[in-house]
């Protein structure tokens, strides 16, 4: 494929998507704010996007859709948009679970879980569960989730892995550290998006994204769709993956 053709839609094989797609889903508070709507409006669209673009990830055949639901930080945020946001989730998973699962949909949970209200515990839970052995699309739904965090956990558990005597300080390494994070067994992403115009990780997969390709989109979350996503990933391959080399790698 040239690396200035169009992408061509449809999952058949015909053109190369990259295998793993992650999106820092930005910008429903903004896109409310334009048009004199409450933020919570904003959050509403925000889900019908996601819907949106879970389905066009897997026409297209992307292998694993990563998204950035809900940070560590955002417990900062006011506690009637918290509540809202919790209730979303949860006509979410009510709500689109039985739908992913027929798609052939796995959802997949990254973050802190612990610390969560039990009833959200539980609901993710369930959504890896019931979703346990479908295989043509993985979502991994990053939630209560900062890579700050996620690279200190696993740096705990090697801690005390070194401490009980199951590893050698001499097997500490980069390879070794990324076997704890919370996915251990998914590549990194290929390309990671950010809607809304943002041009920063907010500490979103620091440790994955290390080569992968960045695409920051002016589009805001609840206007995003197949076409923003095709774009993007016109845009993907126009890029060269080195890797650190000097000979650009093909494929995705």
């Amino acid at each position: 494929m040239s690396k200035t053709e169009p992408l061509r839609a449809g999952g058949n094989g015909d053109f190369a998507v990259p295998r793993h797609v992650a999106i820092i889903m930005d910008g429903n508070g903004r896109w409310a704010a334009a048009r004199g709507l409450p933020r919570g409006e904003g959050h509403r669209r925000g889900v019908e996007a996601l819907r949106r673009t879970v389905g066009a990830a897997g026409d297209l055949g992307i292998g694993i859709l990563t998204i950035f639901s809900f940070s560590a930080e955002n417990w900062s945020r006011p506690a009637a948009e918290i509540r809202e946001l919790m209730a979303l989730l949860r006509r979410f998973i009510r709500h689109d679970l039985a739908d992913l699962h027929r798609k052939g949909v796995r959802v997949r949970v990254i973050g802190e879980r612990e610390s969560l209200d039990a009833e959200i515990r539980r609901l993710l839970d369930e959504a890896e569960e019931l979703t346990r052995n479908n295989e043509k699309l993985i979502l991994v739904v990053a939630f209560n989730y900062g890579a700050r965090q996620e690279i200190a956990r696993a740096a705990r558990r090697m801690a005390a892995a070194v401490a009980a005597g199951d590893l050698a300080v001499s097997a500490v390494t980069a390879d070794k550290l990324a076997s704890y994070l919370d996915a251990p067994d998914l590549p990194d992403p290929d390309l990671i998006i950010r809607t809304s115009g943002e041009q920063r990780l907010s500490n979103f997969l620091l440790w994955q994204a290390a080569y992968s390709e960045l695409v920051f989109v002016p589009t805001y979350w609840p206007d995003f769709d197949r076409a923003a996503l095709e774009s993007a990933i016109n845009e993907y391959h126009r890029r060269e993956r080195r890797f650190g080399g000097l000979i650009a790698r093909t494929g995705s």
